[in-house]
């Protein structure tokens, strides 16, 4: 009983803490640049250590793309090359790239990441939809650099359609891993991955979204994320204004400016946005479910101050969605992520929601991998360099 009240009484001082202004000090901190190398530096030793952790090892001596780390890093490491004025691509991006194109080649003969026997029922379905995703998503924006459209993209993207769900209440989408991890692999994430899905065909070169062959297709998904839309959390939600900025006609012109603006009403005191607001909703929780989102699953609260990845999804999200970098909120977004590099590691700070890492540790990375990316993403599209 003590310890319940323990957590309700910091549950409770959480949300205090969380509708007070910041301290008025951290308004006038300013910071007019950032340290490129050194992210540049942290990505790739994160994604080094990833390809080489036992824990991602997979079939055919790969491993697994994960969402926090591999995803990031392939999407964000060639702005970041652009930055620096490096023309050609990294060991560890090659190494990437290398990984997806031997998977999309044997994708009929290689296992997946999970396996229903290994990992439980449903994981081989959900590992082929999430993968099929992310391998689609990467290499189309690979070829983005170059504008060619390369058959083993066309491979992958084949490998994703073929696994399109076809009936029931994700008709549209494709099964995607649960684990209950959130803000990627939770019970909502199936959108999330169907968003990421909109990303890559509208990325694609060569009009790929304007193929005869995959309009059908096309349009299962467009009218999933359409009627799933007022379920989802403004995170999955942010996503698909991503999408929109790819896929002309992805969101109507009043939902879009609807979405901007509630993205913008959850930037904080500081200037930067949290992602646990991001992630929790009402539509569809009961009292109890809703609370519980404040709580890790160790029973800590879930950090409610400003990070990297969230403030730099929402600047990179709304820059794509063409608002200019003298808005005054997006401005005071890109300050905040320009104060809060840690200029000796390289990297932006980013919080789990599940539990409470140890930020020196590996897996205690994971968030600021992401975070550090999409950091980059906002700072490189902002030509704040």
């Amino acid at each position: 009983m003590k310890a319940n009240l323990r957590v309700i009484f910091s549950l409770a001082s959480g949300l205090v803490a969380g509708l007070l202004p910041g301290c008025s000090h951290s308004q006038a901190e300013v910071a007019t640049s950032w340290d490129p190398k050194a992210a540049a530096a942290y990505l790739d030793q994160r994604e080094d250590w990833w390809m080489g952790w036992q824990d991602a090892a997979r079939d055919h001596g790969t491993f697994c793309i994960s969402c926090h780390t591999a995803l990031p890093y392939a999407l964000s490491r060639p702005a970041l090359r652009r930055v620096l004025a490096d023309k050609n691509p990294t060991v560890e991006e090659r190494e990437l790239l290398d990984d997806v194109t031997k998977r999309v080649r044997t994708w009929k003969q290689i296992g997946p990441y999970y396996s229903d026997q290994a990992h439980g029922t449903y994981k081989t379905d959900e590992s082929r939809g999430t993968e099929a995703v992310l391998n689609a998503l990467i290499l189309a924006s690979n070829d983005c650099q170059n504008g060619v459209l390369s058959e083993d993209t066309r491979a992958a993207f084949d490998n994703m359609w073929a696994l399109q769900r076809k009936t029931g209440s994700g008709k549209g989408a494709w099964s995607w891993l649960q684990f209950g991890l959130k803000p990627w692999e939770a019970r909502d994430s199936q959108y999330f991955g169907a968003a990421l899905a909109a990303v890559a065909v509208g990325m694609a070169p060569e009009k790929y979204h304007s193929n005869p062959e995959i309009q059908d297709r096309l349009e299962l998904l467009r009218a999933y994320l359409n009627r799933e839309y007022a379920r989802q959390s403004l995170f999955n939600r942010m996503v698909l204004l991503w999408a929109s900025t790819k896929l002309p006609g992805l969101i109507a012109p009043d939902r879009r400016e609807s979405l901007i603006k509630e993205i913008l009403g959850e930037q904080q005191a500081d200037g930067g946005l949290s992602l646990s607001p991001l992630v929790r909703t009402w539509k569809g929780s009961t009292l109890v479910s809703y609370i519980r989102s404040w709580i890790r699953e160790d029973a800590t609260l879930v950090e409610g101050k400003s990070d990297g990845y969230a403030t730099g999804l929402a600047a990179f999200v709304l820059q794509e969605a063409g608002m200019p970098v003298e808005n005054t909120q997006l401005e005071r977004g890109l300050s905040w992520l320009l104060r809060n590099q840690n200029h000796a590691e390289g990297l932006w700070p980013g919080y789990s929601l599940n539990k409470r890492r140890k930020p020196s540790s590996n897996i205690g990375h994971f968030m600021s991998d992401a975070a550090t990316a999409y950091a980059v993403l906002a700072l490189a599209e902002a030509k704040r360099y």
